[in-house]
């Protein structure tokens, strides 16, 4: 058989953009005698601006570091889109080896915000990950209005975790290098962050699962009113996911890395359920599966690595997933 099928694909992060990953897999659907339905996605964490249209203004500002760097955001209306690891990501801090995780900050991130609160956004989007920074959001706080003025404006922080705010260096730190008394540190240094929140702002974050995104970043967002959802479930229903899965036949996803986190609030996982609901069959094409639990039920896996090598699969990404999909749409002949 021959039909539709949506291609809903995350980022093969160091390989391939999802908009890259959506674009060959849609003339491989063709080339095959399907109607491709393309729908790049992602979770909230980098590479989400790039799905929501990418950036539409650049503000110079201080990277995690403090060296100044050109982060891109996106301006709708009164809308703002701002991907924090555009300004505070561990990326610009030269990836682990080149951070310094007991300075990095979340200053750029707080710049962004004021910025367009100052061009007239009223509901901002705060879009979370690949972050630098442990600094419980301190950084960003500091660089932005105060709490008064922030009346009036919606803050929506789009992440992918539920790490409490008190857990993010035990969760997070080493991906950004910091060395095991360092996570110590900077997990008593989140414990003082919290009382001093809760004093200054009467919020409570011990309570609120996800408040650890990005760092501590999410909560320290809360604390000044900041409300916090699902970035797969935001970016998704922008894409009006469910419209298509209604004239779907199938739909194939996929993400660089695949293990029992993407089963808990990122792309592949959200995919297999909102694809479960409409009744659509669903694949994952991913880089590389490493899985302790079993695969939920409604979604077929595919590794790239296991059929081709890791070598392969990172230096010819695309030309693999476009053969992949071929391979998986005549299965469904």
């Amino acid at each position: 058989m021959t039909g539709s099928v949506v291609l809903a694909f995350d980022k093969f992060r160091g390989s391939a953009t999802s908009r890259e990953l959506t674009t060959v897999a849609a003339a491989a659907a063709r080339a095959a005698g399907w109607t491709p339905i393309a729908v790049p996605l992602a979770d909230g964490g980098e590479g989400s601006l790039d799905v929501l249209g990418g950036a539409n203004k650049h503000t110079t500002v201080p990277g995690p570091l403090g060296r100044p760097v050109d982060a891109g955001w996106r301006l709708e209306g009164r809308e703002a889109f701002v991907e924090m690891a555009a300004a505070s990501g561990l990326t610009l801090a030269g990836g682990s080896d080149g951070n310094d995780p007991m300075l990095a900050d979340t200053t750029g991130t707080g710049r962004l915000i004021a910025t367009a609160i100052e061009l007239g956004a009223r509901t901002i989007y705060v879009l979370v990950g690949g972050s630098a920074t442990t600094d419980g959001g301190l950084g960003a706080l500091d660089a932005m209005p105060p709490a008064a003025r922030l009346r009036g404006i919606e803050l929506v922080v789009a992440c992918d975790v539920e790490t409490r705010f008190v857990d993010a260096a035990r969760v997070f730190g080493p991906q950004k290098g910091a060395s095991p008394a360092q996570v110590e540190l900077l997990t008593r240094r989140l414990e003082l962050l919290q009382q001093q929140y809760l004093e200054r702002y009467g919020v409570d974050l011990a309570g609120v699962p996800g408040a650890g995104a990005a760092g501590g970043l999410a909560g320290g967002l809360v604390v000044v009113g900041a409300r916090l959802e699902s970035g797969f479930e935001l970016l998704a229903e922008r894409a009006r996911l469910d419209e298509h899965l209604e004239q779907a036949d199938l739909v194939i996803t996929g993400e660089g890395f695949l293990d029992d986190e993407s089963f808990a609030g990122k792309v592949v996982g959200g995919v297999r359920r909102w694809a479960t609901a409409a009744g659509v069959p669903a694949v994952a094409i991913v880089g590389q599966a490493e899985l302790d639990g079993e695969v939920p039920p409604g979604i077929d896996i595919r590794s790239l690595t296991e059929r081709y090598g890791i070598d392969a699969s990172m230096e010819r990404t695309l030309d693999l997933v476009a053969d992949e999909v071929t391979r998986v749409l005549a299965g469904h002949d």
